[in-house]
């Protein structure tokens, strides 16, 4: 029996992929660099971005939940996970079946902790400022991680994006804490807080939407490599006269005579509304806009300028993604972990 090719393609080039991580590691000014693959590798394959990271020499990996970890399967051998959210009343069965430590956020993970973990390592979450996961730095100075056995106590930015002194207090709240436990390392800096220098390195770096293309700050331009790109099939070539309009709402109304291609890619598949009338399709080496309102399943470019396109052949559309959430109005994480899973993942 046959199977149905898919209309639609991700590519992952797994030497941007490496290369982002190298730069990631080499601005941690000697401090071990992990690497987030949560949300399945950002939406990429979690198990192969593991595997791509392990060969260029990652060894700690953070996921979101034990779901998420128990899904890697053989792919965390040898490797060092933890798992941020925790050890809820719910996940205690999970938890001792994994090898995968729980990042601590409560003082109720804490107790739980205590009672069925049996002297095995673990993280702590401390807040400094996000007041989103972790407890508080007064009852890190109050003695409740004395003795866990715990391997990393991390905080998380709240602002790493932008500038302002909101950073500069979050990093020294977290050094404030430096031998109050019995942490191995203290961690602080995900991909936006690596660019912030050196003295928020602290012992581990915990990069995610550097990895897999995005820029989170300035000092990372230049620096970081596309890793994904997007590919749909033209599913219609079409001609339309003046006057006439394309998609949903008539969002479009061309001017002249104009070509179209009807791509088989839409908001189910991640290619969202902000792309309406603004994305862009590349065909060898030309750019054919999107024109009308991105449906469901269906987008429409204007072809007019490459005469060669026809149904069934492949467009890139563009995903490089500063250029993208700039274009969309949408973040870069969000262009990445939208991502559906109608496409053929190939891997580069």
């Amino acid at each position: 029996m046959t199977s149905a090719k898919a209309p639609l393609r991700l590519r992952l080039d797994g030497a941007a992929l490496a290369a982002n991580w190298r730069w990631c590691e080499s601005r941690g000014a000697g401090a071990e660099c992990g690497a987030a693959v949560k949300a399945d590798g950002y939406g990429l394959g979690a198990t192969e971005v593991v595997r791509r990271l392990a060969e260029a020499g990652c060894r700690t990996f953070y996921v979101a939940t034990w779901a998420e970890a128990e899904a890697l399967g053989d792919a965390t051998v040898g490797l060092s996970f933890a798992v941020l959210h925790g050890v809820g009343r719910d996940d205690v069965s999970a938890t001792l079946a994994s090898s995968a430590r729980p990042v601590l956020n409560t003082l109720a993970q804490v107790a739980r902790w205590r009672e069925i973990g049996g002297g095995r390592p673990c993280d702590v979450m401390v807040d400094t400022g996000i007041n989103r996961l972790g407890v508080a730095p007064t009852e890190i100075g109050a003695g409740i991680a004395e003795g866990l056995n715990v391997d990393t106590l991390m905080s998380h930015l709240a602002c790493g994006e932008s500038a302002g002194g909101m950073n500069e207090r979050q990093r020294k709240a977290l050094e404030a804490l430096r031998g109050s436990t019995s942490a191995k390392r203290l961690s602080l800096a995900n991909s936006a807080g690596i660019c912030l220098g050196p003295a928020f390195a602290f012992d581990l770096t915990r990069p995610g939407l550097a990895l897999y293309g995005g820029v989170p700050r300035a000092e990372a331009e230049g620096a970081i490599r596309q890793v994904v790109r997007v590919e749909a099939r033209v599913v219609q070539r079409r001609r339309i006269e003046a006057g006439e309009s394309v998609g949903y709402g008539a969002t479009f109304t061309a001017e002249e005579a104009t070509e179209l291609a009807i791509l088989n890619i839409g908001y189910a598949d991640g290619y969202l509304h902000g792309f309406s009338g603004k994305g862009r399709a590349l065909v060898g080496g030309k750019e054919a806009p999107v024109v009308g309102r991105v449906s469901m399943d269906l987008t429409a470019i204007r072809a007019n300028a490459v005469p060669e396109l026809a149904e069934g052949d492949w467009v890139e559309l563009q995903y490089d993604l500063p250029r993208a959430a700039a274009v969309s109005g949408l973040s870069q994480y969000e262009l990445l972990t939208t991502l559906g899973q109608r496409f053929e993942r190939i891997r580069d």
